[in-house]
């Protein structure tokens, strides 16, 4: 049984009036239009709208709160030949919005320089201390990107210093917000109570459109590192950031940055096939890994520069730290997972892993790991040497709140914030098993489920044999695919599954072929390599959901599915067809049957427990009793099918395992021929008195005709009286009379076990196992 990590939820679309109407109107693929309803795309202008986005779909930047206001000072600083400083983040988004805004005003004849905090010495946001600093070195102008909004204390101290500030930011509005010259924000209303038309922009998105306002053009040369940050940050990729997207990725495609064209080469990727994929998980991961390990200021460097030789230094180096990154991630999960299994999972509704000496950096990856695992709400915390405080992060499940869950302690902590997914918090060590007390007494009261599993959208059931390249060409027209426009995935139909196998050092990830027709399919499941052995080649019990893509490899592209998730029932029907029996297999409980009595004298001795053994006709029309509902064993091949059939009708059983056992296989001899017993009959009659234990070998090479098969026609002469046996010499019966061969009960015995053999150990799986189904359902 393969239990599914989600709660599959399929996306109906039962007006197919309407699918077709919309196809026909927007002259679109009727599963386009069933994949745009879906979306909540209903009309032909907005399919165009969505899949066609143009220069129209960018809002009035001039819309946006305090724009006016803040580009007003912003050019007054340029004009006089201010000393501005644009204040950063060290996350993707933080670098790419600090790229932008230092870009657009070297470009416009500014004195500019560039500030990204370090997580570790200084954290997100507004720094007091740092922004004295900054101050001090004769700026008396600060622009926050992708920050600022919740920056009240160092705004304020640099008001003091008469230094103003333009906050542009996108994160969640505080209760008060700060006294900033201006505040570019996205969801902030204007006095009459409007608001931006779109809310949903990241930091990088912000500062694009102030870089549209400076410039009074939309600045398509900027729009290929607002892409980046707006993919990194998981955005909802519809209306003002599916255009920023769909337009960044070909402007990346044809690129002159020597930075990002570096960073691309360092990363492995294909450009001329370069994706929102390609940004999400190999350019995010590297300039994010930058201020997890680091120091994030290099990053707007290897961005903005156009010197090829430091571009190619620099993306190595963020290449390194990304590995570095990763290696960490991969030693302190596997600490974690080792620490949560020595304390026990069990009855616990929330986890909390402390490490020692631990890299902050990756804490928070950590955490999310362990939430995919254990699917808890997970707490990574590392204590430091010459400390009496551990720091670290936290991650959630969909029905957790974990900010509310820690809040009411939060006098307890050091530090503390976040949001309902993710946190981060120092606590004194001596506090942290009161953090764990007051997870788990949230966990109550939030009643907390952990029955309850994730849903995972299905956009439709599609069988092998249609997914073809043209079908995959069809749905790049929905791409780029992220938050709020989710890459379709299918529930795949399929014949067999076959070819499967594991993947990886570790074997850790799963791979098979899902066949239907003449149509193949290959699936990757990563981190599900433990499953293969409870996949039977050519069943199709297999329940398999994913998304549909491309791999290329040495020039060819092919496609395959990648898993997000597997369910299989327990198996009514088990295929585990052997050559060789040995004594693990006789472990589980349940009724082990065996139609030889050789067999069954021969391993007697490794039956105990619940694990019962009996010969077959126990249990034809016997007490069904022991047996009905349970799992049993078929250990050995039956000479006669309908034995095996009669067992099957009357035990009923839940689960059928056969093994179905056969040292040799009387289908490699075969049935002899007319020719070959009218041989044998003719030197049998010619030759009186043979000796079959001392002339056998003889015979058959006199003959040409195998030892064994002389040995099976000589019992059926002697089943028909052709023939007589007194001490092992044979003549022939002086009296005998015509018979047919087939009546001799022999010759009916060997026909049975090829017809035997035929169906139960010679067929692939899919027809045996429908085979013993079909028994099962009479």
């Amino acid at each position: 049984m393969i239990e599914s990590k989600y709660n599959w939820q399929m996306n109906q679309i039962d007006d197919p009036q309407a699918v077709g109407k919309l196809a026909k109107e927007a002259n679109v693929d009727e599963t386009i239009a069933k994949l745009l309803l879906q979306r909540g795309i209903d009309s032909p202008d907005q399919a165009t709208n969505f899949l066609k986005p143009s220069t129209a779909s960018f809002h009035d930047p001039y819309l946006m709160h305090d724009m006016k206001k803040g580009v007003a000072r912003i050019q007054q600083a340029v004009e006089s030949g201010e000393q501005i400083t644009v204040y950063g983040d060290y996350d993707a988004d933080g670098i790419t919005s600090t790229t932008i805004m230092y870009e657009v005003l070297t470009d416009l004849g500014a004195t500019v320089d560039y500030y990204i905090p370090n997580r570790f010495s200084e954290g997100y946001g507004p720094n007091v201390e740092a922004y004295r600093q900054i101050i001090a070195k004769g700026t008396s102008l600060i622009i926050t990107v992708d920050n600022g909004v919740a920056g009240n204390d160092a705004i304020a101290v640099a008001n003091e210093l008469h230094c103003d500030v333009v906050v542009s930011d996108h994160h969640s509005l505080p209760e008060v917000l700060p006294d900033a010259y201006a505040i570019i924000h996205p969801r902030i209303k204007d006095v009459d109570g409007k608001a931006y038309p779109f809310g949903d922009l990241c930091g990088a998105g912000v500062a694009l459109k102030i870089a549209s306002a400076l410039l009074d053009e939309l600045p398509t040369d900027l729009i290929d590192i607002a892409s980046i940050g707006t993919v990194a940050d998981i955005v909802s990729l519809t209306d003002e950031n599916r255009a920023i997207v769909k337009f960044g990725i070909q402007a990346i495609k044809n690129s002159q940055r020597p930075g990002l064209l570096a960073l691309i080469k360092a990363a492995g990727i294909q450009l001329d096939r370069f994706d929102e994929q390609d940004i999400g998980f190999a350019i995010a991961p590297r300039l994010n890994s930058l201020g997890r390990m680091k120091d994030a200021t290099i990053g707007v460097e290897l961005l903005a520069t156009f010197d090829e030789d430091r571009a190619a230094e620099l993306a190595k180096f963020a290449n390194h730290q990304n590995d570095l990154r990763k290696s960490l991630v991969d030693q302190f999960y596997k600490q974690a997972v080792d620490q949560v299994e020595a304390d026990g999972v069990a009855n616990k509704s929330t986890l909390v892993v402390v490490g020692d000496n631990w890299h902050q950096g990756v804490l928070g990856i950590v955490a999310s790991r362990l939430v995919e695992k254990y699917q808890r709400p997970t707490l990574v915390l590392t204590t430091q040497d010459g400390s009496d405080d551990a720091k670290g992060s936290g991650r959630s499940i969909d029905n957790f709140d974990l900010f509310a869950a820690i809040d009411p302690i939060r006098d307890q902590l050091v530090a503390f914030g976040g949001h309902h997914s993710a946190v981060g918090l120092t606590v004194n060590k001596q506090n942290i098993q009161s953090l764990r007390d007051q997870l788990e007494k949230a966990a109550a009261e939030q009643q907390l489920d952990l029955s309850v599993k994730p849903k995972l959208e299905i956009a439709a059931k599609i069988g092998v044999n249609r997914i073809t390249s043209e079908f995959v060409d069809k749905l790049k027209v929905l791409a780029p695919f992220g938050q709020d426009n989710p890459k379709p995935i299918f529930d795949v139909q399929y014949d067999q599954v076959q070819n499967i196998k594991t993947m990886g050092k570790a074997s850790d990830h799963l791979k098979f072929t899902l066949d239907q027709g003449n149509s193949q399919l290959t699936a990757i499941a990563f981190g599900k390599g433990t499953l293969a052995p409870q996949i039977q080649a050519g069943s199709n019990s297999l329940r398999v959901a994913g998304q549909i893509g491309e791999n290329t490899w040495n020039n060819r592209t092919t496609l395959q599915l990648m898993v997000d998730d597997l369910n299989q029932a327990a198996a009514p029907v088990i295929d585990e067809r052997t050559r060789a029996l040995h004594e693990q297999m006789f472990v589980e409980s349940g009724t082990y049957v065996f139609f030889h009595e050789r067999n069954l004298a021969q391993l007697k001795g490794y039956f105990n427990g619940d694990a019962k053994a009996v010969m077959y006709d126990q249990l034809i029309n016997g007490n069904r009793s022991d047996t009905e509902d349970s799992q049993l064993f078929i250990v050995d091949c039956p000479d006669v099918i309908e034995d095996l059939t009669k067992v099957i009708e009357s035990c009923r059983p839940t689960t059928t395992v056969l093994y179905l056992y056969k040292k040799q296989l009387v289908s490699k001899i075969g049935m002899p021929d007319r020719n070959s017993y009218a041989k044998l009959f003719k030197f049998i009659r010619e030759n009186p008195n043979i000796n079959i234990a001392t002339q056998l070998k003889h015979l058959s090479e006199h003959l040409h005709i195998a030892a064994r098969t002389i040995v099976f026609m000589v019992q059926v002469f002697l089943e028909l009286d052709f023939i007589t046996i007194n001490d092992r010499v044979i003549n022939l019966n002086p009296h005998y009379a015509a018979h047919d061969l087939k009546s001799a009960p022999s010759y009916r015995l060997r026909e049975e076990q090829l017809k035997t053999e035929k169906q139960l150990l010679v067929s692939d799986t899919h027809k045996l196992v429908k085979f013993i189904k079909d028994c099962l359902d009479s």
